[in-house]
């Protein structure tokens, strides 16, 4: 099986693709740079289904006869993964679901470089073109529809054992109703900008008209 998951029409959210997400490690002070989105999709999709069978192929040929004990804990710690039931995202203010979320499941996924991105052909962009990357990922708003392809990988380091996933691609799909409500619209609270009035005239430096009080500095 391949490591390479194809996400076909799943949902956008918390996009950081024009500009990517930075964070500073209060122990290093070193700075973290990543590209990244979250990828919303019904628990049944087949491109979900794929990521977990290859995720569960992965730990079991790691871990081996430790794999059930890893994957209860890294399951029991939403921080140890980058997939989950989106029941689970609730606002810490609101207590409420996030939008988009309830009855679905996710996949977060990230890389420090800016993920390849295609056009409606399928062709891909050059990486190089700084002006057409930001075009087309400037069209990717949180709730539309996407193409992703991501890669899943098992940490095992001195931070400890979990499952992430990288971003290795994405393409735009279609429009759909924006999460978080979309951008608020005050076009009707603007009109026309009046014509500015005449500026005052200045003296400084010539003469002020016949009976015109001047400042005292500049009284004979």
């Amino acid at each position: 099986m391949s490591d390479l998951i194809f996400l076909s029409n799943v949902r956008l959210s918390f996009p950081n693709l024009v500009e990517p997400q930075r964070q500073i490690n209060s122990l290093t002070g070193k700075e973290r740079v990543s590209y990244s989105a979250d990828f919303i999709m019904p628990p049944d999709h087949p491109g979900f289904k794929q990521f977990m069978a290859r995720v569960n192929e992965m730990a079991l040929a790691k871990w081996k006869e430790h794999t059930h004990q890893v994957m209860n804990m890294i399951n029991a710690d939403r921080k140890l993964r980058c997939f989950g039931d989106g029941n689970q995202k609730v606002g810490a203010k609101t207590l409420q679901i996030w939008d988009g979320y309830a009855g679905q499941v996710f996949i977060t996924a990230g890389r420090d470089q800016p993920p390849q991105i295609f056009q409606a052909d399928g062709s891909p962009i050059d990486p190089n073109n700084t002006m057409a990357y930001q075009q087309l990922t400037r069209k990717m708003y949180g709730g539309c529809r996407v193409n992703a392809a991501v890669k899943p990988w098992l940490q095992e380091n001195t931070h400890g054992r979990g499952i992430r996933c990288d971003l290795v691609a994405l393409q735009f799909a279609a429009d759909d109703a924006p999460l978080g409500g979309g951008a608020v619209d005050a076009s009707g609270m603007f009109g026309a900008v009046a014509a500015a009035p005449a500026p005052a005239p200045a003296f400084f430096g010539g003469a002020a008209p016949a009976g015109m009080p001047l400042p005292p500095f500049m009284q004979q």
